[in-house]
């Protein structure tokens, strides 16, 4: 760990808790000093707020948490606009601006939390109790940056201390490195807090122990410095420190609602959340807006077909493998995670745009000009048109842009207008801890009943049936099924970037074009309404084929080759090119610092 002489030159930065573009570790020289200021609970109370208020700057179009958006950059989601996602088209690339947003973002954090820690030390033993857990939590989320930064960019530079102009140009430190750091700032956080901090939003034992099982589980999965097995027995006895000590929600449903988030049982598995609040100086996001049907909504993102055929049926069977599952009507017989995360053709959506409670109904309908919309002034359903197919904006909707499903979570709250949401956005989940138990003991090969416990529980509480006998002993079934869990319960929370790296599968998932529902195969030129095609004409022979070879079968990876004629497609050029397992280090902070290296490829 680099060691550097102290001196403060970013209290402005630290201080101001909404600036919407900053540079590599707010590097520009100002007048202000943090010296002598950090002597009080009060000042590092006010610190430590200029530091948490860092993680809402990382902001993804209007107010949606860019760690939220990550897995729109995966083969389970995208962008609406063709071959522009990661791996559709290489839109990825040095001066794309999310690529320096996420880096910035995270480098603001380190900075804030540098200048507190640091400005701290010299008055450490006149301070209270209470101001050394606000130290322990500006370390913790330094730590969480620099764990973002190393899964994103790998190899970065490294700093633990406000830095000095001398200092702009070093070079990138290992990862390994700064994984090893992590994972002992961790512990050292985890020693002292609480298992539930006092104040909802906080980082506490949980969140530290958590996190580290997470990092340690990249370094596991990567095998960081030839190192992977200890990595993986790190992540293991970091998740098996929490459980026991949280709870999962009784309801999964409401870990995303504002009346849901005020129940005991969800604020337990939330460990740790983006906070929003509809109270005095109010803080939103659109989350759901964004992402909605053009009826009541934008659409600017979009699920893909891979991930709805990952969910299981409920006899716990892949779709390919159980008889359960029905061509025609997908949404039958499913996992409840599948209608509980993705809205398609035929569902009734309800939501609220303006008040205080449900103000527009309607069937989601991808074929035709017009749908079903309840009045509620009536009490009767009318015929009216559907934007999604008919109006300025229908390029971008689920049947256009998109492959016939629309994400459903984060948009189901009906207590607030879906435009303003203020639930909070979950950054880690007691139900994440117990899958990344779990993998962590399969990749060890260490398959005892304590992995089956972690998986049932996740499992159990949405009603799917327990790990199956097949599966018991069996270390390749089991990575299946925890990859297939971690991938339907955590999806759009932002972990699947990070694992379709870990795992290695960016080429699997992002091989090809991508596929979705039933097209219609005849239109009545007068009403233009669907004659014929479309789910009402789908086949038996439409069902994916996951066992093309070992590699997809194992990460339930979808071939419509068979059928491929039949089925809308979109990003026809989409490719992945191994320099995406990593992004590029943003070209401005090349320009900058001529001791930086870039990344292979870019």
């Amino acid at each position: 760990m680099k060691k550097f002489i102290y001196k403060a030159s970013i209290f402005l930065a630290l201080i101001v808790g909404s600036m919407s573009c900053v540079n590599f570790l707010d590097r520009e020289p100002i007048d202000y000093s943090t010296s002598g200021f950090y002597q009080s609970e009060v000042a590092i109370k006010n610190g430590l707020e200029g530091v948490y208020s860092s993680l809402y700057i990382v902001n993804y179009y209007s107010n949606r948490p860019m760690y939220a958006m990550m897995d729109y950059y995966t083969g389970l989601a995208f962008e609406r606009t063709e071959n522009t996602t990661v791996g559709a088209g290489g839109a990825l690339n040095s001066s794309n601006s999310y690529v320096s947003q996420f880096w910035s973002g995270n480098y603001l954090t380190i900075a804030r939390a540098n200048s507190l820690i640091s400005g701290s030390l010299p008055y450490m033993d006149g301070l209270n109790d209470k101001a050394k857990l606000y130290i322990l939590e500006a370390r913790v989320l330094r730590a969480y940056a620099y764990y973002n930064l190393i899964s994103v960019y790998g190899d970065v530079p490294f700093f633990t201390e406000p830095i000095v102009p001398e200092q702009f140009k070093d070079p990138r430190s290992p990862k390994t490195e700064i994984l090893d750091f992590v994972l002992t700032e961790l512990d050292a956080a985890a020693a002292v807090l609480p298992w539930i901090a006092a104040s909802r939003g906080h980082a506490d034992k949980a969140f530290a122990l958590g996190l580290k099982a997470r990092a340690a589980l990249l370094g596991g999965s990567l095998n960081y410095g030839g190192n992977g097995a200890n990595y993986y027995k790190t992540a293991a006895a970091a998740a098996q420190s929490v459980i026991g000590n949280r709870v999962l929600a009784a309801n999964r449903n409401d870990l995303f609602t504002i009346p849901g988030q005020a129940k005991t049982d969800a604020r337990n598995e939330l460990i740790f959340e983006m906070m929003y609040s509809n109270l005095g100086s109010t803080k939103f996001h659109i989350m759901g807006f964004g992402a909605v049907s053009r009826n009541y909504g934008q659409t600017g993102i979009h699920p893909t077909q891979m991930l709805a055929d990952t969910y299981e049926c409920i006899d716990g069977k892949r779709i390919d493998e159980s008889p359960l599952y029905n061509v025609k009507k997908p949404s039958a017989n499913r996992d409840p995670r599948f209608n509980a995360t993705l809205w398609m053709h035929g569902d009734t959506v309800v939501a609220n745009t303006s008040g205080t409670a449900p103000n527009v109904k309607f069937v989601l309908e991808a074929y035709n000009k017009t749908t079903k919309f309840y009045n509620f002034t009536t009490n009767v359903w009318e015929s009216k048109t559907n934007a999604d197919i008919n109006s300025a904006a229908a390029w971008a909707s689920f049947a256009n842009a998109g492959l016939g499903f629309i994400t459903k979570k984060f948009a189901t709250d009906t207590s607030e207008p879906i435009s303003k949401s203020t639930f909070n956005m979950p950054v880690m989940r007691y139900a994440e801890v117990l899958l990344t138990y779990a993998e962590a003991k399969i990749e060890l090969n260490e398959l005892d009943q304590s992995v089956y416990n972690a998986i049932n529980l996740v499992r159990n509480r949405v009603k799917m049936p327990n790990v199956s006998a097949d599966r018991i002993g069996n270390r390749d079934k089991m990575r299946q099924l925890v990859r297939r869990e971690r991938k339907v319960e955590l999806i759009f929370e932002g972990l699947h970037f990070v694992d379709m790296r870990r795992w290695q599968i960016g080429d699997l998932e992002n091989a090809g074009p991508s596929y979705g529902f039933p097209i219609a195969l005849s239109n009545d030129a007068v009403t233009g309404n669907i004659t014929s095609g479309g789910y009402a004409d789908a086949t038996s022979d439409m069902i994916p084929n996951f066992k093309i070879d070992a590699r997809r079968d194992l990460n339930d990876i979808p071939s419509y080759e068979n059928f491929k004629t039949k089925l809308k497609v979109r990003d026809v050029s989409r490719f992945w090119d191994a320099k995406f397992a990593l992004w590029p280090i943003p070209q401005t902070e090349m320009d900058r610092d001529p001791g930086l290296i870039q990344n292979a490829g870019y």
